[in-house]
């Protein structure tokens, strides 16, 4: 699992770089997720930009995380896939979670809606 992270305004925004979110990484995902966070006193932004797959482990990973936050800090999601947006949907996940279009940029000149 390969997640990197950067602070940009008042948020840490976590890219995966990887396209799965599964039973196989579940368990790393999570600890490094927890990693990442535990300086960190803001927001937490996760851009799933690159994952196309989220099983059921994977959303179980992510909601863990959400719970480690909480309840001073929340974890948003954003620039969802078509497939990833799906699960999220179907499990009425994407009511627990803020999703942005697209995760906040380092700069101005990135920021724009895909």
């Amino acid at each position: 699992m390969n997640l990197v992270s950067e602070s940009i305004d008042d948020a840490l925004v976590v890219r995966v770089q990887d396209d799965r979110i599964d039973a196989s990484v579940a368990i790393q995902f999570k600890d490094q997720m927890r990693e990442l966070t535990t300086d960190h006193s803001g927001r937490v932004v996760l851009d799933l930009g690159q994952v196309n797959f989220v099983d059921s482990s994977g959303l179980g990973a992510i909601v863990s995380v959400m719970k480690f936050l909480a309840p001073t800090r929340k974890l948003e999601l954003a620039a969802l896939t078509a497939n990833v947006d799906k699960v999220f949907h179907l499990t009425r996940m994407d009511s627990v979670f803020a999703i942005h279009a697209s995760a906040p940029a380092a700069n101005q000149d990135e920021r724009h809606a895909h």
